[in-house]
């Protein structure tokens, strides 16, 4: 049976969060780098380039691993790799290469493993339900797990149910469309202006499709 928590202890308790900045507080505030986060949105919208400009980022606070279930180690990816200048990462990021569940399971395992995983994307998750979700985070809570998922044919929301359960799940939640990022992040502190901003990732594009949008 779990503990039960005092008022007090509640108050009073600290926790490890990560001191971003720039365009990445004003979105995501100050997160633990630790739970789930969902990333969603259709194919050309910018999403790839996002997730790898904010492994890019987090790779400055943990190590980072990609796992790249839907296009592996490509051409296309190597491109999108070097758009974003990960070179300047270093050893903090690493490629799985179509590394499915068991596999992924036992690599964390390991002394040492990555502490912030990156699962690109949850429609080439084979056989992974609200089961596997619950243990993975049981197993590893004090890793963060970003997931990544296509959208739905209307474009608006992640696409499947177990995509639909952890967008509820997930501490920030992230609707790609247009070459901008919309956050919502449970770590927002609007007195002070951190978190909830939306995230340009390629100012051009972004500007040209929602000038569409409004015509």
């Amino acid at each position: 049976m779990s503990r039960a928590i005092s008022n007090k202890n509640v108050l009073a308790a600290q926790f490890e969060t990560a001191d971003f900045d720039g365009p990445f507080l004003a979105s995501f505030g100050r997160p633990e780098l630790r739970g789930v986060w969902l990333i969603w949105g259709d194919s050309g919208s910018g999403k790839t380039t996002f997730t790898l400009q904010l492994c890019k980022y987090l790779a400055g606070f943990r190590r980072v691993a990609y796992d790249s279930l839907e296009q592996g180690l490509s051409l296309s990816l190597q491109k999108a790799w070097e758009r974003v200048g990960m070179a300047e990462a270093g050893s903090n990021i690493i490629l799985l290469n179509k590394e499915d569940l068991p596999e992924l399971c036992a690599r964390l395992r390991k002394r040492k493993s990555p502490e912030i995983i990156v699962i690109d994307s949850l429609q080439y998750l084979d056989k992974f339900y609200m089961k596997q979700f619950k243990d993975l985070k049981a197993e590893f809570p004090d890793k963060l797990f970003v997931f990544i998922s296509q959208a739905d044919k209307a474009g608006k929301d992640p696409d499947g149910h177990i995509a639909k359960k952890i967008r509820y799940d997930a501490d920030i939640k992230i609707k790609v469309e247009g070459f901008k990022a919309f956050v919502t992040t449970r770590y927002e502190d609007r007195d002070k202006g951190e978190g909830g901003a939306d995230f340009i990732i390629w100012e051009q594009g972004a500007n040209d499709y929602w000038a569409e949008q409004i015509k």
